[in-house]
């Protein structure tokens, strides 16, 4: 086997490998906010996010005050029959927080660290505007909270700090071409 044909070799198999290295988001994977909220808060509850917050009961402690790794529970509504879960990535103030969820802005997406407005006459987060992508703000709906599940330990990974996609490998193999007798 000559070096071109060792090269392009090679270059199948680094692609491999990193393919199976970098996380599922990088790969387009299709995240629902109950199993992303799982997997990043250290909340163990399955089932759709309308579920969550009566699961919790007994299992983890809940309440109306937003905490780092907390996740708020989302009502189910007409728009939303699944209900919401995001995680409490930062407390901002006692009115504002931000959020990192999937399955919002963007069909299966992921957003971190997004803005949460507690708009609520009492100041109990029982009803929030939460950031929008494609209007680049505060949405115009008013979405109504069960609360926050607090998580009985640390939030998982390192969801804060990590950017959208981790870097990938291009390679440019446009000049190979394949040698007579190389299977």
């Amino acid at each position: 086997m000559n070096f071109r044909g060792f090269a392009a070799r090679f270059a199948l198999v680094a692609a491999c490998a990193l393919m199976t290295a970098v996380p599922a988001q990088a790969k387009g994977m299709f995240w629902q906010c109950a199993t992303y909220a799982r997997a990043i808060s250290g909340v163990d509850i399955h089932g759709d996010a309308w579920t969550w917050w009566d699961q919790a009961a007994g299992r983890y402690e809940r309440g109306e005050a937003p905490k780092l790794g907390a996740v708020m529970s989302f009502q189910r509504t007409a728009r939303m029959p699944l209900g919401h879960v995001a995680m409490v990535s930062k407390v901002v103030s006692d009115r504002e927080v931000l959020l990192t969820h999937a399955n919002w802005s963007h069909r299966g997406g992921v957003e971190r660290n997004v803005r949460a407005v507690d708009v609520s006459a009492a100041g109990d987060w029982s009803e929030v505007k939460v950031w929008f992508a494609p209007k680049g703000d505060l949405g115009t709906s008013t979405y109504p909270v069960n609360g926050f599940i607090y998580s009985n330990g640390e939030p998982k990974g390192d969801w804060a700090d990590k950017p959208e996609q981790m870097a990938s490998l291009d390679l440019d193999l446009s000049d190979l071409v394949p040698e007579a007798g190389i299977n």
